[in-house]
């Protein structure tokens, strides 16, 4: 999408372009043969900067909106590669997965809560430790730790949280 968003935007900027020096040009001549009054030169370039500049407004904002696009495409890749990583391995470390991504640790963290928002991810976390745990189901309807064994507390949608060793466990 952000491919044929980004065309758009140039074909629309290219015709702005071409439309505006065409007519420009077609004007600057009328008044050099005397065919066009200055007052005429005036309304003619009014209207083509009526006609041109929306041309080019939507050229320019396509292609910043494409650019966003691919960014937003770019993350949403990097999601998906650490829900990958985290479900072949069954465990991660979170340094090994910042570097493999790229991103910093709080970029982690927020795609980590981002997966479990999207309920893709359930697995629990130890942040002190740093480890990220891919967990069957079956495993997590227990109401014990499997960090440590302590009873666990519910501290939000789809997150758990052990009071004895920190870790978040995600449902």
């Amino acid at each position: 999408m952000s491919g044929s968003t980004k065309t758009v935007g140039a074909i629309l900027i290219v015709a702005a372009i071409i439309i505006g020096l065409v007519s420009v040009t077609w004007l600057v001549s009328g008044l050099a043969e005397e065919n066009l009054r200055k007052s005429g030169l005036m309304l003619g370039l009014v209207i083509v900067a009526v006609l041109v500049l929306p041309l080019l407004g939507g050229g320019i904002f396509l292609i910043l909106k494409s650019r966003g696009e691919a960014s937003h495409m770019a993350e949403l890749q990097k999601e998906k590669r650490l829900l990958n990583m985290i479900q072949t391995q069954g465990q991660i470390s979170l340094g090994e997965a910042a570097l493999e991504l790229d991103v910093s640790r709080e970029t982690l963290k927020s795609y980590v809560y981002d997966l479990v928002g999207k309920q893709l991810f359930s697995g629990y976390v130890n942040w002190d430790q740093g480890m990220l745990y891919s967990s069957s189901a079956a495993s997590m309807e227990s109401s014990t730790c499997p960090n440590c064994g302590g009873k666990l507390e519910f501290t939000g949608k789809g997150v758990i949280q052990c009071p004895y060793c920190g870790i978040e466990i995600f449902q």
